[in-house]
């Protein structure tokens, strides 16, 4: 405790710590401090001066963001300094600040997308007065045209370079900054073209006035009018934390929800604006093909139907092939369904990835954890892009790259991560010399005392892809990354649903077949069921398909039979995201038309099929569920891998060669049948990474 520093704050006294700032200390103690610039993961600017405290001793009030506690001096006898944050003086202050802020803010309050959640209107009901002295005409600022997401109202702007910091700091992509000074200042991109970071709405959030708003969602609906629900994202497989704004039966706008452990408080613009495609396209009513073409039907004619084709067959020629976006739940009850039926031909991989769920969970989570990143001390990505496949999680290790300058390599394709790494190869060959201990990478990752090796999905297809992980996870043991106090072989997936579906063994049993192997001309197939899977390619003949899901994309063009299901803001379902973490998702809308959960679809067909399973609600499916797999019911929590799980991966052996590394993601913004039905993202792809990846080509 001696480390601590005293305080006194409007008469109470506390002991913080000597690196806090006032702002903290006031906190500490209770006192509520306004302020506009000032947040707590971007540097202090402090240039809005809301935050101003009466400091005893000082000859006016300080800027308490930008003071630190170790620079207040102690009384004359020795007593602790004091702090005062409700005086005549500091009201009086904080009053005139907010004089200063309001001299050119325009009055458009009511026509203003920020109305209702704006600090500048909170802080000046709280800490303003009604009155202005200041008659002259208020400035004007024109718009800037930052791109498709972000909508600017640059007279509002008061200029306290949030935006900035957080370009510059988080994204990464330094696209915005201030021109002018004083009245003239002006908050812009420098080149005034659009900004092409994956992360760049974020500063609709940090911006406390109505400066930057969401283009997409302007003029659409007030705060007050939305249901706000706590859900989960699955554009990609970090599972960030959400909130789902619906006004009735549509959903409005998707905001992130704080968890430290995952996102933070930040979510990637496929994330936020993925909200359209909600909309477009969606399979409302079963489908059947009748003489090649998809004519609305029955449920009970579509049943009737898979029940033919069913009946027809045997088990060893079903399949079934569950998507990126699925819940745990509805893989579950596929399962146990593929399971009645005979067949042993199951699968989540889509992209074929050669993870394995009989090794052990060490073998497919990303075991040094999101919040780990932040203590590795080397970090080696073998083919991945992470600033494409999670750019969020990316943003996690520009923040390690920051705080610590860590070494950082690179094995596979060449792109700009945000951060500087060093690039030591394209493809397998590269990670075979650091296995042989070559190079000053290897004993760089050696040296370390917390090593990350994080392994893309790019790395893990193909006909050597169990062999690269075995390579990985023997070079995690010989530089000690493998540890009971740290494990630091890290799987990055892609999709949402990987890590819950191979939690629950949606993989092929003995003698089923594989995802590429059911889609193949050839397979031996009769009756193939696709739960959401839109990212593998179909061969235009070959068995009868059942496709189970949402959007009008390539599983339902190649579907004969069509059984409409719910998207993740229609449905209550578990997500398991790439470290291992259960996350619980919640219904913030219905279903379009005759559309149901999946789950539900799922024990309808089976008692058609004469094989009924065994649950007939949520509750009662997810109590087979953890009975099944214990660990699926520690909400938010991860069920850490065994040690011997990496021995048996480095087990696996193989010889590593192949193709260089590509990342699997050539397109960010459109991954998935929701990402394809927006038109919000289309025109994020055509605008940012459309023109970069033909000049790429």
């Amino acid at each position: 405790m001696s480390d601590l520093r005293k305080l006194i704050v409007d008469g109470r006294e506390i002991e913080v710590p000597p690196s806090y700032t006032l702002l903290q200390a006031c906190e500490e103690a209770g006192a509520e401090i306004p302020r506009f610039c000032f947040h707590e993961r971007l540097s202090i600017a402090g240039n809005c001066r809301m935050c101003l405290v009466e400091l005893k001793g000082a000859p006016k009030p300080v800027a308490s963001c930008a003071w630190g506690v170790s620079d207040c001096r102690p009384g004359p006898n020795g007593e602790p300094p004091e702090v005062l944050t409700r005086s005549a003086l500091t009201k009086k202050a904080r009053e005139g600040v907010m004089e200063f802020l309001l001299i050119n803010h325009p009055l458009d309050c009511p026509i203003c997308d920020q109305g209702g959640e704006c600090d500048l209107q909170d802080q000046a009901m709280a800490y303003g007065v009604d009155t202005s002295r200041y008659h002259e005409n208020k400035r004007a600022v024109e718009d800037k045209h930052i791109g498709p997401l972000v909508k600017t109202f640059m007279n509002r702007c008061i200029h306290c370079t949030r935006c900035i910091r957080f370009a510059t700091e988080v994204a990464g992509v330094p696209e915005l900054g201030a021109t002018g000074r004083g009245e003239d200042m002006e908050i812009t991109t420098y080149l005034e073209q659009a900004m092409v970071s994956e992360l760049q709405a974020n500063v609709v959030d940090l911006c406390p006035v109505g400066a930057l708003t969401s283009k997409p969602y302007s003029f659409k609906a007030r705060p007050w009018e939305l249901d706000k629900t706590e859900s989960i994202d699955v554009m990609d497989a970090l599972g960030s934390n959400i909130r789902v704004d619906a006004r009735g039966k549509e959903v409005m706008r998707i905001l992130p929800r704080l968890n430290e452990d995952v996102n933070e408080e930040w979510i990637s613009d496929k994330t936020r604006h993925c909200v359209d495609g909600l909309r477009a396209q969606r399979l409302d009513r079963p489908y059947l093909r009748v003489d090649g073409r998809l004519q609305a039907a029955s449920w009970s004619d579509a049943f009737a139907a898979i029940t033919e084709r069913v009946a027809a067959t045997t088990g060893d020629k079903i399949g079934a092939i569950a998507g990126d976006l699925a819940g745990v739940e509805e893989m579950f009850a596929l399962k146990r369904l593929m399971e009645s039926l005979g067949s042993a031909s199951t699968d989540c991989r889509q992209d074929g990835a050669a993870l394995d769920p009989a090794l052990g969970r060490g073998g497919y989570i990303f075991n040094a954890t999101v919040a780990g990143i932040e203590s590795a001390d080397a970090i080696l990505i073998v083919g991945s892009n992470p600033r494409k496949e999670a750019p969020v999680l990316n943003a996690r290790i520009r923040k390690r790259w920051r705080a610590a300058q860590p070494p950082i390599g690179v094995i596979g394709e060449p792109a700009d991560l945000t951060y500087d790494y060093n690039y030591l190869g394209a493809g397998p060959e590269s990670l075979s010399h650091l296995l042989a201990g070559e190079g000053d990478f290897y004993h760089a990752l050696s040296a370390a005392e917390q090593p990350l090796i994080l392994v893309g999905q790019r790395a893990l297809v193909g006909d050597n892809g169990a062999a690269v992980l075995s390579a990985a996870a023997r070079l995690a043991a010989d530089v000690g990354a493998t540890r009971d106090d740290w494990n630091g072989l890290s799987i990055l997936h892609t999709a949402a649903s990987r890590v819950g579906g191979l939690d629950i063994g949606f993989v092929p049993g003995e003698g089923g077949k594989i995802a590429r192997e059911m889609v193949s001309g050839d397979s031996g197939l009769d009756v193939l069921f696709l739960l959401g899977a839109d990212e593998i390619a179909m061969p235009p003949a070959g068995p009868f398909v059942v496709y189970i899901g949402t959007h009008g994309d390539a599983g339902a063009h190649r579907a004969d039979v069509i059984l409409p299901g719910a998207a993740y803001t229609e449905k209550s379902a578990t997500w398991v995201n790439t470290e291992g973490r259960a996350q619980l998702g919640n219904r913030a809308a219905f279903p379009p038309g005759d559309a149901r959960e999946d789950w539900s679809i799922l024990r309808a067909l089976s008692g058609a099929l004469g094989k009924t399973l065994s649950f007939d609600s949520l509750a009662a499916l997810r109590a087979e569920l953890y009975e099944a797999h214990p660990h699926l019911a520690e909400i938010d929590t991860i069920k850490p891998a065994e040690r011997a799980d990496f021995g048996r991966v480095a087990a696996i052996g193989g010889a590593i060669a192949g193709p260089p590394f590509a990342s699997p993601i050539k397109d960010f913004y459109l991954t998935n049948p929701i990402a394809r039905a927006s038109a919000t993202l289309a025109e994020c792809s055509a605008m940012h990474l459309g023109p970069a990846a033909e000049a790429a080509e």
